[in-house]
């Protein structure tokens, strides 16, 4: 617990990881977007969006040491709570069950109530993080 706590002394808060989130929509999701409509036609969400998206938040993370674009960016990163690497099934709990399930089930009321504990808790974890055992630091993978 004690070697946790100081791995934890990086843990990044609400700001930088919400300017990362705006980075990858930008960066990632607008370029995306136009992609997906000069294929599809389409403006809504739709299988190639929605599929492309899950991936690159699910496997660039394994794959980056923790980084998507936008967390690259700012120079923050996922990790598990001992400060290794996050795999496929950790990012699956994370995505899959803290964010979309979590999020869904309680309308959105799960995502506002992560972004204010990522804002007022020491160790700076939402739900998803407390779910997959991860946290977002400002480390450099080693």
């Amino acid at each position: 617990m004690e070697n946790e706590k100081s791995l934890q002394s990086h843990a990044v808060g609400f700001w930088r990881r919400f300017g990362a989130s705006l980075l990858d929509g930008l960066i990632i999701g607008v370029p995306l977007a136009l992609l997906s409509y000069l294929i599809t036609g389409e403006t809504k969400g739709n299988l190639f969006t929605n599929l492309v998206s899950i991936l690159y938040s699910l496997l660039l993370p394994v794959f980056w040491y923790g980084y998507t674009v936008g967390k690259r960016i700012v120079g923050i990163r996922i990790v598990k709570m001992d400060g290794s690497p996050v795999g496929i099934g950790t990012m699956l709990l994370r995505i899959v069950v803290g964010c979309w399930l979590i999020y869904t089930v309680t309308l959105g009321i799960g995502a506002i109530i992560s972004a204010i504990m990522v804002g007022v808790r020491e160790d700076k974890r939402a739900i998803h993080d407390l779910i997959a055992g991860t946290y977002v630091t400002s480390d450099r993978p080693e």
